[in-house]
């Protein structure tokens, strides 16, 4: 055993009666959230105006409809389709003898009403090349961005979503459809690093949003409304609106009146996330009022596409459900996801079925892993093609005595 438990037991005890002891300080917290979000629910056009003006170092929600209002689920249609699609990969791995990628995306079609019907397959894509595991401007050689890490994991939304589009594509008109995504609908990856803009140009705008907009298209002759499902959400941008609503100036500037304070007023609610604000005031099936998604990412770049969510409670669990702006500004389609996001969560003991059934075609496991590499070093030696790996990955695979 690599991992001796005994030296980390005294550290976990540790942790356990600090949490304990914190447990009164952050029910204040939360107790005082909930009385702002009900007290500022009558003035939500002053605190939205509040919210325009803000100048803030953290994440705030935009207002829609209301802070505190709760809807519950709509009646959930007789015949209706459930799509889902979900990823795993292989990275490039330097000590291997030949660079390549591969991404596997299981997907679901999962039929409901007289003649139920379910359809699972999985689609792995080997990349391989310069030409398909690099992005580089047009025209312009020498500023290449690798696809690996977590830009690998970005290609791979991209991909989860132009199956999903597929998929939506293939459906018979007059379908009552939901589409769903594991995870956020933001591609958080490219907001968080400084890449080049012919990167976020590449994966974004002609790759992830070219296919949401495919699917959008297809309301002509069905019904589909995308959503995006997130389990325990650790989202604050609820919590940062009320954080707002607390600041004593008219316009809420941390870097100007709070860098060097040592106490805020705002911070009379840090800490609190926003699952645990609406598991106070959430019965069971009950969705919260819409919000919208401030990410600098998605103001520059998504348009028709800016992401809305909402929260929604399914038995113990606060979940995020997030949806493209045109699924939001839709009653038939925000009442679509409602419900049948509701109605896969009943089905799946607490989590969508049709997205753990597209993990289980997606998943890649370490037995996987060492599979694909011995498939590739095999065909190489077929084709008498050097194999040449690392000293560090042949330790790996050597028994020492």
């Amino acid at each position: 055993m690599s991992l001796d438990l005994t030296k980390v037991a005294a550290q976990v005890g540790g942790m356990v009666a600090r949490l304990k002891a914190g447990g009164a300080e952050r029910q204040n917290r939360l107790n005082h959230a909930l009385d702002v979000l009900h007290n500022w629910s009558a003035d939500l056009e002053l605190l939205r105006a509040k919210i325009a003006s803000s100048k803030t170092t953290w994440l705030v929600a935009g207002l829609v409809n209301g802070l505190d209002r709760c809807h519950k689920a709509p009646p959930t249609p007789a015949e209706f389709t459930v799509i889902a699609t979900d990823g795993s990969h292989i990275d490039v791995d330097r000590h291997k003898s030949t660079r390549c990628n591969l991404i596997n995306i299981g997907s679901v079609i999962l039929h409901y009403g007289v003649s139920p019907s379910a359809t699972l397959d999985s689609f792995p894509c080997l990349y391989f090349g310069d030409e398909e595991l690099v992005i580089m401007p047009a025209g312009v050689r020498g500023r290449e961005q690798p696809i690996e890490g977590v830009l690998l994991g970005i290609k791979r939304s991209v991909d989860e979503c132009r199956q999903l589009a597929n998929l939506a594509a293939e459906l018979p008109p007059g379908s009552s459809i939901l589409a769903l995504l594991d995870g956020s609908l933001i591609l958080w990856g490219l907001a968080g690093q400084a890449y080049p803009e012919f990167v976020t140009e590449a994966l974004l705008e002609q790759g992830f949003l070219t296919y949401l907009d495919e699917i959008r298209k297809l309301n002509r002759d069905k019904r589909i409304a995308l959503a995006s499902y997130i389990s325990f959400p650790r989202s604050t941008d609820v919590v940062n609106a009320l954080r707002v609503a607390l600041c004593p100036h008219e316009v809420a500037d941390c870097d100007r009146y709070c860098a060097s304070s040592e106490k805020r007023d705002c911070d009379m609610v840090a800490g609190v996330q926003d699952r645990e604000l609406f598991s106070a005031i959430l019965e069971q099936g009950e969705r919260s009022a819409l919000f919208i998604s401030q990410s600098s990412i998605v103001q520059k770049h998504y348009g028709v596409h800016q992401v809305y969510f909402f929260y929604l409670r399914v038995d113990d669990e606060i979940a995020r459900v997030e949806i493209p702006r045109w699924v939001a500004t839709d009653e038939n389609l925000l009442n679509l996801v409602h419900n049948l996001v509701l109605d896969q969560c009943q089905r799946g003991q607490g989590y969508p079925v049709a997205l753990s059934e597209a993990h289980e075609k997606a998943v890649v496991t370490g037995a996987d892993r060492e599979n694909f590499w011995q498939l590739v070093e095999l065909s190489l030696v077929d084709e008498h093609l050097p194999t040449l790996s690392s000293a560090k990955s042949r330790s790996k695979r050597t028994r020492w005595v």
